[in-house]
């Protein structure tokens, strides 16, 4: 069993985690004309230049829309808090890109926690499930995987996780299914994640 708590080196995902889910993504999908259920960082990647950077761009303000609409989870700010007065380093890693996920975490209140430059989006860092994001705040940290947590809502979060070797947390809110192959600790909440520590 991993003791996450003893654990001082965090890395969250933002959509769903660290915010409610807001993103309408079939919507997304059909402003950016893409294949319903597709991976959308995926899909635009294997679009010709300048038809990829002009979606890409669309791709930008359609999430700024988003994370002006943002709402916080549950007890958001208790448990970044608590981890903060611990001393633990907090970073983010998420596919947005870094200019919407500062604003997102500007919108719920938790921006403070968070040093800009480990604050990275898909252009700081390989979109997960790859861990290089998770492996470039390590490096800047001077941490070790076995130090440090991953926690997500999706198995995108949970793989890079697995594959950098932090442990893994996964918020699953209650309606996502289980990845028990990816995961050391399922909460239903932050609130749940904030008393288990």
């Amino acid at each position: 069993m991993v003791d996450i708590g003893a654990r001082r080196y965090w890395v969250f995902d933002l959509d769903g985690t660290l915010t409610r889910p807001v993103h309408d993504f079939a919507h997304i999908r059909a402003e950016l004309e893409l294949a319903p259920n597709c991976d959308i960082l995926d899909s635009l990647a294997l679009l010709p230049s300048p038809q990829r950077e002009h979606k890409m761009a669309l791709l930008d303000r359609l999430e700024l829309f988003y994370a002006e609409k943002t709402q916080p989870a549950a007890d958001v700010v208790g448990l970044l808090d608590a981890l903060f007065q611990r001393n633990d380093r907090l970073g983010i890693l998420t596919r947005n890109s870094q200019p919407v996920a500062l604003q997102a975490l500007e919108v719920i209140g938790a921006r403070r926690y968070f040093l800009k430059e480990d604050v990275l989006g898909r252009d700081e860092a390989r979109p997960k499930p790859d861990p290089h994001g998770i492996e470039l705040l390590l490096e800047r940290w001077s941490a070790k995987p076995e130090e440090a947590v991953m926690v997500g809502d999706f198995r995108y979060d949970l793989e890079a996780g697995r594959s950098c070797g932090t442990a893994t947390v996964h918020v699953d809110h209650g309606t996502h299914q289980p990845w028990p192959e990816l995961t050391d600790l399922r909460v239903t909440s932050l609130t749940q994640l904030l008393e288990i520590l």
